[in-house]
């Protein structure tokens, strides 16, 4: 089982380093690796360049965003299931990958996996500040704007092209967008139950009381496209579910 790794980056040559050699560093060795930059100007391509040799395939050129690189990097692949890992992320553990394709291999009928994150402090990575647990989720969430970690979904590739890729009209939430999508059109998925992905704090996705606002009006239109019923108020009700999975094991 081939397994496409897609990394987006865009002057990320603080963290890009270490999430590389994360992904060059897994036990499982039928990865394809493909890097997405969109024309960093501040030595990003000078680091990937350093990998080069051991990257399947490296696309650096301006792009229309974190969501137009992604879609790239999707139809570029050509693995039997893709993902993405952002460029200040890291893989769990050397055998995240192994022991995803193990869980995949359990479940030959499924068409996409997800799992737990933990996020961690910007500057020491060892050091787990909360956990992200996907084990409380239910599609009937996601009216609540409730969905599962984006970096631990892996999908058939062939999902993409039935079902679309990214949507560009959405500047934060088009990866709820596509997996509330995926959810809507009866993809088979099945929970891996383990932490695959350590995220650093500081994010884009993290910070920022209006980022957060403006992420949520994109939510409710994500739900109504898709044709899931929701509303502003039944969005803000969701914080008591995500603070319980920041916890829940």
């Amino acid at each position: 089982m081939k397994i496409s790794i897609i990394t987006v980056c865009y002057n990320s040559s603080e963290t890009i380093r270490d999430t590389i050699e994360s992904v060059l560093s897994q036990s499982y060795k039928n990865i394809e690796y493909i890097v997405v930059d969109g024309a960093s100007k501040d030595g990003t391509v000078d680091i990937i360049s350093e990998y080069k040799d051991r990257i399947s395939k490296v696309i650096s050129e301006p792009d229309k965003g974190i969501y137009d690189a992604m879609n790239k990097g999707v139809v570029a692949s050509t693995g039997d299931f893709v993902g993405i890992l952002n460029s200040d992320d890291i893989f769990f553990e050397n055998e995240t990958i192994q022991n995803l394709v193990a869980h995949l291999k359990k479940h030959p009928y499924i068409e996409a996996s997800y799992a737990d994150l933990v996020f961690v402090e910007r500057e020491h990575t060892a050091v787990v500040t909360r956990k992200y647990s996907s084990s409380g989720f239910s599609p009937w969430k996601v009216r609540f704007g409730f969905m599962v970690p984006h970096p631990t979904f892996y999908a058939r590739r062939q999902l993409f092209e039935k079902l679309g890729s990214y949507k560009l009209g959405y500047r934060v939430s088009a990866d709820f967008e596509l997996m509330a999508r995926f959810f809507t059109k009866g993809v088979k998925m099945v929970r891996y139950p383990a932490v695959m992905v350590k995220m650093r704090e500081g994010g884009i996705s993290t910070t920022g009381f209006w980022w957060r606002v403006h992420q949520n009006f994109e939510i409710i239109r994500a739900c109504k496209e898709n044709g899931i019923y929701t509303n502003a108020l039944m969005i803000a009700m969701k914080i008591p579910f995500k603070l319980a999975s920041y916890f829940r094991r």
